[in-house]
């Protein structure tokens, strides 16, 4: 089945001041801010701080092994899909991983 899932671009400060990006969507999530809340409990035990860096949507067909990256978060603003997609090319190796920065 074709899942469809907003997606919360998150940029994590490190006390080394690096910065790493991660990307993280949910299908519970009705808002690009409850992933954004999620995430931030994760790390609120650690030294990182977190930044949200803007949303999107993700629509995942595995029977044709695609990954489409788009929209944006009318709250956060669109996030730097060919980040997204970069990320999400190293987990789904042989997919047909690409983003549009058109759409909602």
């Amino acid at each position: 089945a074709v899942v469809s899932t907003q997606s919360t671009g998150i940029k994590l400060h490190k006390e080394d001041n690096t910065t790493d990006f991660i990307v993280r969507g949910y299908a519970w999530a009705e808002y690009h801010a409850d992933i954004y809340d999620q995430v931030m409990e994760e790390f609120t035990s650690s030294k990182i701080d977190t930044e949200c860096a803007g949303g999107g949507r993700i629509r995942h067909d595995p029977q044709k092994k695609e990954i489409f990256v788009y929209g944006y978060s009318v709250g956060f603003g669109r996030a730097d899909h060919s980040k997204t997609v970069k990320l999400i090319q190293r987990k789904y190796p042989g997919y047909n991983v690409h983003f549009s920065n058109e759409g909602y």
